[in-house]
């Protein structure tokens, strides 16, 4: 038998072969497939080897249930009209990989670019909505509030396509230049006025730890004085009754040698006169020195003794 008798006869086998093997598909790992009959969904496929009726059904869709990416760049304004530009970066994938979902994710948009084109322009929007409600010193300490504002307004939303967001992150928040500018000269205010109130304080600290050591100094220098008087009056009160002792013995003894007691009022005024020209140290004491002078200090001083008898007697 030659070949093209036995293709003649045996050609419906080559028709069955090939129909057979063009209904078998593969489904790579990360995906599912959706089969649809006549245009209407029919059942998954999952990852490896399917088989689908080949005319009759087909493979409508390859659902990816990896997680996905992409990148927003978007300008918003805040309550008192400033510009904010955002950098964010969106993480998002199915909500899993069951039936139900996969049919949300398979038939909820005709492509791709319209599910990306819907989820950009919902966070972009509530992200519009939150910030507009905002004045602009306030929006670079809300990364976080933003991302949780986000997260809640349109986590319900996804669920009806059929996926979930991952994370937002935002990555940068610039304003115009001229905010930028006015920006910082507030900060190097504040800085400038916080460092000027610091210096301040420290200035009372130092006055008032300053008054502080100069009170105690004085309270100490005045008890020190007090002490210091006290010694010296005990002193001078020592000394003079060493000299009251040494004059009445001195004066006995003179007594018994019929001596004129007088000598010693004579010698106690020399004895003054030379301390005053050694210890003087540029004081200047004027003393009559003369003979009448002398007299009249004699008697002065017997005068001063003869009270001061009368009164102890």
């Amino acid at each position: 038998m030659d070949i093209g008798n036995w293709f003649a006869q045996y050609w419906w086998i080559l028709v069955i072969v090939f129909i057979f093997f063009s209904g078998l598909f593969t489904i790579s790992q990360g995906y599912v497939g959706v089969i649809t009959r006549l245009g209407r969904y029919t059942r998954m496929a999952r990852p490896g080897l399917n088989f689908k009726i080949p005319i009759i059904e087909s493979v409508a869709r390859k659902v990816s249930i990896q997680n996905r990416s992409v990148e927003l760049e978007f300008q918003a304004v805040t309550a008192d009209q400033a510009n904010v530009y955002f950098k964010s970066m969106l993480l998002y994938s199915v909500q899993n990989a069951e039936e139900e979902t996969i049919k949300k994710v398979a038939f909820k948009f005709f492509a791709d670019k319209d599910l990306m084109q819907a989820l950009i322009r919902t966070i972009e929007g509530n992200i519009r909505s939150f910030v507009a409600t905002k004045k602009q010193a306030e929006i670079l300490g809300l990364r976080k509030e933003i991302v949780e504002y986000v997260k809640t307004e349109i986590d319900h939303q996804l669920e009806t396509w059929g996926y979930h967001l991952q994370d937002l992150q935002i990555n940068d928040i610039t304003f115009d230049k001229l905010i930028l500018d006015s920006m910082s000269r507030v900060v190097a205010s504040n800085n400038l006025k916080a460092a000027a109130e610091n210096e301040g304080q420290a200035l009372l600290i130092t006055k008032t730890k300053a008054a502080e050591a100069e009170g105690n100094a004085i309270k100490i220098s005045a008890e020190a004085e007090k002490e210091a008087a006290r010694l010296r009056g005990q002193g001078v009160a020592l000394f003079r009754q060493e000299v009251a002792k040494g004059m009445t013995e001195a004066a006995e003894q003179m007594k018994q040698a019929n001596l004129d007691t007088n000598v010693i009022l004579f010698s106690m005024w020399t004895e003054a006169i030379k301390n005053f020209a050694e210890y003087g140290k540029g004081n200047v004491i004027f003393l009559d020195g003369s003979p009448d002078g002398m007299e009249l200090t004699m008697k002065q001083i017997q005068a001063l003794m003869v009270k001061q008898a009368g009164t102890k007697s």
